[in-house]
């Protein structure tokens, strides 16, 4: 089976977060998640509701796709979910490294493909506390096992929290190999008498912000970056952008 279900597919636009922020790329978002995170912003790539709006796509047509978007000219593609891991994606990346594509890929670690090795760049993001979800570390390890030092590898967390905060630190402790981003929690929609017209709660996102970088300094974490979610700074949760 190659067909992958395919959520949406959009940009150009620039990766929002993570080691790749301000990167032009293009987004292949795939339907289907085994996580159900208390905070997720991307629900119509996970629940069954919105199943029909998703289209089984072979990795020709989805290449097809990308090229009418970008001129035909090679482009970092970020692939996204739900949880991509759950797709199978190895036709997909053959093909479009075969065109001069580059591919990178965040997922929480839940599920390991062969097809990792394959990728440029890999990140892996396990679900702190505040998701509601518990971290399976020895399917994080297999994760990291089956990426077998193909692509660059990064750690990233979202943090909304002093629990998540501490996740974090932990996660790090774990692999410190992997380079640690932090990722400030987007509370989605936002609080009702803070919310804009995106839904999204600036003011409470950019104090969360400083007091994460506030925190990350009294700890003396030098190791961790710590970056706000650049698209959603410019287009609240706007979807395609």
């Amino acid at each position: 089976m190659s067909a992958i279900r395919i959520s949406e597919i959009f940009g150009p636009t620039v990766q929002g977060e993570g080691a790749l922020i301000g990167r032009p790329t293009v987004f292949v978002r795939t339907g289907g998640c085994d996580y159900r995170c208390s905070w997720c912003d991307t629900l119509y790539a996970v629940l069954s509701d919105y199943r029909h709006d998703w289209l089984p796509m072979e990795p020709a047509e989805i290449l097809s796709r990308v090229a009418d978007l970008t001129g035909a000219v090679p482009v970092l593609v970020t692939i996204s979910g739900g949880n991509p891991a759950i797709q199978p994606l190895g036709p997909l990346i053959e093909q479009g490294h075969a065109r001069g594509h580059r591919f990178a890929m965040e997922t929480q670690g839940s599920v390991a493909a062969d097809w990792f090795a394959t990728l440029d760049h890999l990140v892996l993001s396990p679900k702190p506390p505040s998701s509601g979800m518990e971290t399976d570390w020895r399917a994080f390890d297999a994760c990291l096992a089956a990426a077998n030092g193909g692509p660059q590898t990064v750690l990233k967390v979202a943090v909304f929290d002093e629990a998540d905060y501490a996740f974090a630190r932990t996660a790090a402790a774990r692999h410190p190999s992997l380079p640690v981003y932090l990722s400030v929690g987007n509370h989605t929609p936002g609080e009702p008498n803070e919310a804009g017209r995106d839904g999204v709660d600036q003011k409470g996102l950019m104090a969360r912000f400083r007091w994460l970088v506030d925190r990350v300094a009294q700890d003396r974490w030098f190791d961790a970056t710590v970056l706000p979610q650049l698209h959603v700074l410019a287009w609240g949760n706007e979807r395609g952008v």
